[in-house]
């Protein structure tokens, strides 16, 4: 009897929001308060945000190519193993499943509950609403990926629809702020300001080249994809640079840095509490279509390491009916719900920015590896390659490199977690010898 296989059933439409849905969690509700406390001046805020939409969009031209150079089930690990080999494919993975998408799912399901409570009677605690959310959202996915990624559609939309009422809302119906503007950081100063602001506004722009996942069960992948990361990165760089103009607009750099809830702070002062409680609706909506999404494209990567014999044989079965990997599913979910009900995710989170853009820049790097083995890309080249590919790939590692100078400590341990992949890919190789 033949193996069963995933199932092509996502097009251009699926892929654009998938893009959208891995970007657009709470973070943009939320940091732009932190990058005003680095900066402090309308300019800077802006341009903090728009630097780090460029970096972005680099990133999105860029596995854009490798999308249709490499258009392989597991995406970015795809093209880590074949540019490096599979163990720097593995330690990913490896990083992945442990630090980078189950710590963010947990916090992000413990997020969720807090605001589903405060809007809801709900008759749970928080650590039970996540479980349950997040064990519904396995469910789902485990139906199919047209279920997984209808549902993830959905969420987006609406998220959209929040994002434009915050934008409407504040330019029409708030008043604008007149405290005074603070003094831009000396010049000395100001690139480490820069750089700290970029942090938070790279986490809020990450999450893109999780859509790379999927691209087994995309119809045309080597297409759609490429057209699905240029549309989706484009729209969220708009989106977020309107909701920080507005939110200058509204509450003025000092305002801005001093609250904490600047989405609701703008939608209190356009509409009172009504439009606090219909903003936190909104982002209690984001987070549930962040967890959606990252429920959706993650477990393909298990998936992918498990077919290459680099992870529990279970996990490489895909159901004959469904035609999705069950097992890698469930596995994501249950070590969420675990992260989550320890109350380690924050912890964990500590150590995502420098494991993740090690990934980044690796993968970069991956488009050089392939341009020499093969050319370009028939389909879709890089525009201005290589000089873009080495502003995303050197931003990548400039990340780290100040993540390591600001935070040694969370650092440390997360490479230390990406070191002891290396043991379990050897057990793993010997297993599958």
């Amino acid at each position: 009897m033949t193996e069963a296989s995933l199932a092509r059933r996502l097009g251009l439409f699926d892929a654009t929001m998938i893009v959208m849905g891995g970007i657009v969690g709470s973070g943009i509700f939320m940091n732009p308060s932190v990058v005003a406390r680095q900066v402090g001046t309308p300019a800077l805020i802006l341009a903090a945000w728009a630097i780090g939409g460029a970096i972005a969009l680099a990133g999105a031209f860029v596995y854009a190519e490798l999308a249709a150079l490499r258009p392989a089930v597991g995406g970015q690990y795809a093209y880590l193993r074949e540019a490096f080999g599979p163990l720097v494919a593995f330690l990913y993975g490896w990083g992945l499943l442990l630090v980078i998408q189950s710590g963010g799912m947990a916090a992000v399901a413990v997020t969720f509950a807090h605001y589903a409570r405060e809007l809801v009677a709900v008759p749970l605690g928080v650590g039970s609403l996540a479980t349950l959310v997040l064990l519904a959202l396995t469910a789902v996915n485990c139906l199919g990926v047209r279920a997984g990624a209808t549902l993830q559609s959905v969420l987006m939309v609406i998220k959209i629809v929040a994002i434009v009422g915050l934008i409407v809302t504040g330019l029409f119906f708030a008043a604008p702020a007149s405290a005074p503007v603070r003094p831009p950081p000396a010049s000395t100063g100001l690139v480490t300001a820069m750089g700290a602001a970029l942090v938070p506004v790279l986490f809020a722009y990450g999450g893109w080249q999780t859509s790379s996942f999927v691209a087994g069960e995309l119809k045309r992948p080597e297409r759609d994809l490429p057209r699905g990361l240029l549309l989706g990165v484009l729209g969220v760089v708009v989106l977020y640079l309107a909701v920080n103009a507005v939110c200058v607009r509204v509450l003025g750099p000092a305002g801005l840095a001093a609250t904490s809830t600047p989405a609701s702070e703008v939608m209190r002062r356009a509409l009172g509490e009504t439009g606090a409680r219909a903003i936190a609706v909104g982002i209690a909506v984001s987070t549930l279509g962040f967890l959606s999404q990252s429920m959706l494209t993650a477990p393909r990567v298990y998936y992918a390491m498990a077919r290459d014999g680099l992870f529990f044989r279970t996990v490489a079965r895909v159901h004959p009916g469904t035609r999705v990997p069950m097992a890698a599913i469930a596995l994501q979910g249950i070590l969420a719900v675990v992260i989550a009900l320890s109350g380690r995710y924050e912890q964990i989170l500590n150590y995502v920015v420098s494991v993740d853009f090690i990934g980044f820049g690796l993968t970069g790097a991956a488009l050089f590896v392939f341009r020499r083995r093969s050319g370009p890309s028939a389909s879709f080249r890089t525009p201005g390659h290589p000089v873009t590919t080495a502003f995303f790939v050197a931003a990548s590692f400039l990340v780290v490199v100040n993540t390591v100078r600001r935070y040694p400590e969370n650092t440390l341990v997360g490479l230390a977690i990406l070191a002891a992949g290396v043991p379990a890919y050897l057990l793993w190789r010997r297993r599958s010898a």
